[in-house]
């Protein structure tokens, strides 16, 4: 893609997630994500059709980055790996736009990309891995990874108080590895 598209829409996610922050999502229109990103409406129409749009788009390149660095992962590892921390540091940092995606109707579409790019990602991990079940379809394993992830984040989004990233991470990560030996 052009840099300078790529550029545009970066401009354009980042001036999104700036004002869905200051002002929440709902308060939020075109014409202030264009002027925030420094283009005219007709540059934003030109990339995305509506803000929910540009909302999906931006939720996937957060994916798709926490999911270029699964690579390398310890599976054997207690602690969380440092893409997860980051992923949920990101959405903690936008914590209240997640949780209208996350916990509102109307957004289903939107976690639905983000449910997809997690799946791609945890697919792509999984082949590398070298402790595959030949039991289970890497696409099934992929999906059910990509189902609790979205499910704890949700959760935790939902509780009050609001635990930390690190809280959250260890949360996401013991679900992953399925319960702790008691033995």
């Amino acid at each position: 893609m052009d840099a300078r598209i790529v550029r545009t829409r970066r401009s354009l996610q980042q001036a999104l997630f700036d004002l869905a922050r200051e002002k929440g999502i709902d308060h939020v229109a075109v014409g202030e994500i264009a002027e925030r990103a420094g283009v005219n409406r007709s540059t934003f129409y030109q990339h995305y059709s509506d803000k929910e749009t540009l909302l999906a788009d931006a939720f996937d390149l957060v994916a798709e980055e926490a999911g270029a660095q699964l690579e390398g992962i310890d599976e054997q590892s207690a602690d969380p790996p440092r893409a997860l921390v980051d992923f949920l540091a990101h959405i903690d940092t936008h914590a209240d736009l997640y949780r209208r995606v996350f916990l509102e109707p109307g957004y289903g579409v939107v976690l639905a990309r983000l449910r997809e790019h997690i799946h791609r990602a945890v697919h792509g991990a999984a082949q590398e891995s070298a402790r595959k079940d030949p039991e289970v379809p890497l696409d099934v394993l992929a999906a059910g990874v990509a189902g609790s992830i979205i499910g704890v984040i949700g959760a935790w989004l939902g509780r009050e108080p609001h635990a930390s990233v690190d809280e959250a991470a260890l949360w996401v990560w013991r679900v992953l590895l399925g319960p702790a030996d008691a033995t």
